[in-house]
């Protein structure tokens, strides 16, 4: 008889076990998976309108002239404010459509814009490396 209780006990052993696991894996799963789906619901809609768009290297030269040239240099190359000559290989563009429309490195300002300009301007930061 003892080895029948012995063989229970260890079958009642292994299956609670298993029960632990399997509910740490769901609760593992399900905190995931709300962690993604909040994710994505909070993802910034001008960034995600932005990154659709194909941006003119031209038409963000001239935004970039206008509107960056006089802290960032004529060519990107850094006067008062960074070198963004290769700031497409330091950030990716949800961090740089983020630092220009919020400017949150003072002293830059925050710049307002369609999204199709910020896609011209991407794509004029991508074409200075």
């Amino acid at each position: 008889m003892t080895g029948d209780s012995s063989s229970a006990a260890s079958k009642t052993k292994n299956s609670s076990g298993l029960i632990r696991a399997l509910i740490v894996f769901g609760a593992t799963a399900t905190i995931l998976f709300v962690s993604w789906i909040l994710w994505t619901s909070q993802s910034d809609p001008y960034v995600n309108a932005t990154l659709h768009l194909t941006g003119n290297r031209e038409a963000g030269d001239r935004l970039f002239r206008m509107n960056c040239a006089g802290c960032h240099g004529v060519s990107a190359q850094g006067l008062l404010a960074p070198n963004l000559q290769e700031i497409a290989d330091h950030r990716n563009d949800k961090e740089i459509i983020t630092q220009v429309v919020k400017g949150r490195t003072p002293p830059m300002p925050s710049f307002q814009m369609e999204p199709q300009a910020m896609a011209d301007l991407l794509s004029y930061l991508h074409s200075i490396i």
